[in-house]
């Protein structure tokens, strides 16, 4: 028997299995040594699938005149549930006390220390990166959870934009279901009516847990590396910003190398957003870390102090 010519770039061995990246379309059959249809060379051996019939004008009109329609209902009902909402939910301007209230019980002091300019961008980029110019929600991300509790796959969605994140630590802790994230949908709103951009930042910064019980991001900083958040270079900045989203998985103290992949991916964050450019970036994760040992952790600023506190054992 004839030996099977071999595809140029093939190896001897078994060839490895297919892993698709973002945005490729996993083939349903693969034959080794065989290319895509389209491409320059190789071959397809699958059969040929009947191509769908356009749909025609008439029915296409209708298609566009019933999805309107629902679209336009949602939008009413929508409109008409926060309507009902907004008197019953609690005052927006009540956002501060709470979040002196939560610091005091964390031993921590209101305000903290001011946002600085890179966890700022590093936060945004990663977890809203539309949050200077959103009312407060993404209507999108709304519609798909939306969308997610119909088909029963509940919030699983994601989406929640930073004053919606807010709106949860101060208004819904501990709770969870759909009553729970349209209450926070409202309260993001209003939050967003009723406080500028910075105003949230910092009132975030000041509630967020970082894990390691550092609350507030001036505990964090002080705590992993013993320096005010002002002079937090990059890639601690990045580190401290990629937390927030689950500082259990992500801990640098107990879970390095996965602390390391969410660092990577909040400077790409940032690359991608335009904040850094690619060299920036590169830099920035050459940089070390340099966390403190924990029995040289500084505990956070006192009020109005411009250094972190002593340290915490």
């Amino acid at each position: 028997m004839t030996a099977r010519r071999r595809v140029p770039g093939e190896t001897a061995h078994e060839p490895s299995p297919f892993r698709a990246r973002s945005g490729d379309t996993v083939p349903e059959f693969i034959i080794p040594g065989f290319t895509a249809p389209g491409s320059a060379t190789g071959h397809d051996l699958r059969p040929e699938r009947p191509r769908p019939e356009p749909p025609r004008p008439g029915r296409l009109r209708r298609r566009i005149r019933r999805t309107v329609i629902v679209l336009c209902a949602l939008a009413f009902l929508a409109v008409a549930v926060f309507g009902v909402l907004l008197p019953v939910t609690p005052s927006a301007h009540q956002a501060q006390a709470i979040v002196r209230a939560r610091d005091r019980s964390y031993g921590v002091a209101y305000p903290g220390p001011p946002v600085p300019a890179r966890f700022a961008a590093a936060l945004v980029a990663t977890e809203d990166h539309r949050f200077y110019s959103d009312p407060g929600i993404d209507p999108i991300a709304v519609g798909r959870v939306a969308l997610g509790y119909l088909s029963g796959q509940g919030s699983q969605q994601g989406g929640a934009t930073l004053t919606q994140q807010l709106a949860k630590m101060l208004y819904t802790p501990g709770r969870s279901g759909l009553a729970s994230e349209i209450e926070q949908v409202v309260m993001a709103v209003k939050l967003n009516f009723s406080y500028s951009k910075a105003q949230i930042l910092q009132m975030y910064a000041d509630v967020a847990y970082f894990g390691q019980n550092y609350y507030s991001l001036g505990a964090a900083s002080c705590g992993y590396f013993g320096v005010m958040p002002a002079r937090l270079t990059w890639a601690q900045a990045a580190m401290l910003a990629g937390l927030v989203q689950a500082p259990s998985a992500y801990d640098p103290v107990t879970h390095p190398a996965l602390a390391r992949a969410r660092e990577v991916h909040v400077l790409s964050r940032l690359v991608a957003t335009g904040m850094l450019s690619q060299p920036q970036a590169s830099a920035a994760l050459a940089q070390p870390l340099r966390p403190v040992p924990r029995q040289l952790a500084r505990a956070a600023p006192g009020p109005g102090t411009p250094t972190c506190g002593r340290t915490r054992t």
